[in-house]
């Protein structure tokens, strides 16, 4: 281990990665739970529903929930493999060589798969206002959707494609000077 003063962010890096895949795997093995016990218990889903607020509420909108499911279950995976190429860079900056190739393709990667989880929020988010509309009429519902359009996560694919490009650049410019010496 490098005995530079930024080790101990770069073991903080490595723990908060670890700690995000975690997430994301056990969130994705809830969702993946989640989907065939929604699809296959909707009878008894709605006939649970009916008996608790009566008539007032329709079926559960069940393609609507699944949709959601199955849109967030594709979300938690590019975000687990998002951490994946972040840790792998963490790792190579320990290392004391984050300008190789490998890491601007990382970064460039990562950058579609924010791109790819900004564009899911979009269903999701009318598949949400479905949901919504249908828990309405029940007594004491209170929803709250928040799908608006989230600048913060489009500032941080365009830094992380301009970032491909410093690290794509920086590489070659190291070739290019391990090639004159």
């Amino acid at each position: 281990m490098n005995n530079k003063p930024n080790d101990l962010l770069l073991l903080a890096g490595k723990i908060l990665t670890v700690l995000m895949q975690a997430f994301m795997a056990i969130g994705a093995a809830a969702l993946a739970i989640a989907l065939p016990i929604v699809i296959f218990m909707q009878d008894k889903i709605d006939a649970e529903i009916a008996a608790e607020f009566g008539n007032t509420v329709g079926e559960l909108p069940m393609m609507a929930l699944a949709g959601v499911i199955v849109l967030a279950l594709a979300a938690v995976a590019l975000i687990f493999v998002f951490f994946g190429k972040l840790r792998a860079i963490i790792a190579t900056v320990g290392d004391g060589d984050p300008f190789e190739p490998a890491n601007a393709d990382r970064l460039n990667l990562m950058a579609w798969l924010l791109l790819a989880v900004q564009a899911i929020a979009i269903p999701i988010g009318g598949l949400a206002l479905l949901l919504a509309k249908w828990v309405e009429p029940m007594e004491n519902a209170d929803v709250t959707i928040d799908a608006g359009f989230d600048l913060t996560g489009i500032l941080l694919v365009i830094i992380l494609f301009i970032l491909a490009r410093v690290f794509k650049h920086g590489a070659e410019m190291r070739e290019d000077l391990e090639g004159t010496v």
